[in-house]
């Protein structure tokens, strides 16, 4: 079944300068397809356009219950909320106590403020609460950028171990990490 179908999608900043014209797409469960290209093709307002924060011209999308995680991992939490009261309000806690050591965190980091965290941490966190959302599509934008190498590779392993339950569409300028983690790579 699919979880995500756009079909025919047209869409541009202005009428004359479309990002998207007839652009289809379709994800299922279990599939993880990477999304790239140069800055400034629409790789990120393809995101925009599935979470319906912005209108398309034409065509139609169809999306199952998503969550995203940011490329930018600070402004994704609120700055005077603890993470782990953030996480609370959207997602449940039954699997938090399995998740935390496969992404390299501690408890406690969870009771910080955002500011309180590095990039990596922050951005981590944001994964682990995309995930504990369970949600049925995860959308990934640039999700790694601000971990090393080898925390890198343990978050997409935990990511890559969980498509039973979840397709992914994953935004990256890492082509070497597309070809890796990727059922299909679709260039913008």
């Amino acid at each position: 079944m699919n979880i995500l179908i756009i079909e025919n999608l047209s869409f541009g900043y202005a009428k004359d300068r479309l990002l998207f014209e007839n652009f289809s797409i379709s994800l299922k469960k279990g599939e993880f397809k990477t999304i790239v290209g140069e800055s400034g093709v629409g790789k990120s307002t393809l995101f925009e356009l599935i979470l319906k924060n912005l209108k398309p011209f034409s065509g139609k999308i169809k999306s199952a219950r998503c969550a995203e995680v940011f490329q930018d991992p600070y402004s994704s939490f609120h700055p005077s909320y603890t993470l782990i009261s953030q996480i609370k309000d959207v997602a449940s806690l039954e699997l938090l106590q399995e998740y935390l050591p496969l992404i390299n965190l501690e408890y406690d980091i969870l009771e910080k403020l955002p500011h309180e965290l590095s990039g990596g941490q922050l951005q981590r966190a944001s994964i682990l609460r995309a995930m504990l959302m369970k949600p049925d599509l995860l959308l990934l934008d640039e999700p790694t950028s601000a971990l090393d190498n080898v925390i890198q590779l343990d978050v997409m392993k935990m990511l890559l171990n969980n498509l039973d339950n979840v397709g992914m569409l994953l935004i990256t300028h890492d082509l070497e990490l597309a070809s890796w983690c990727s059922d299909e790579i679709i260039k913008l």
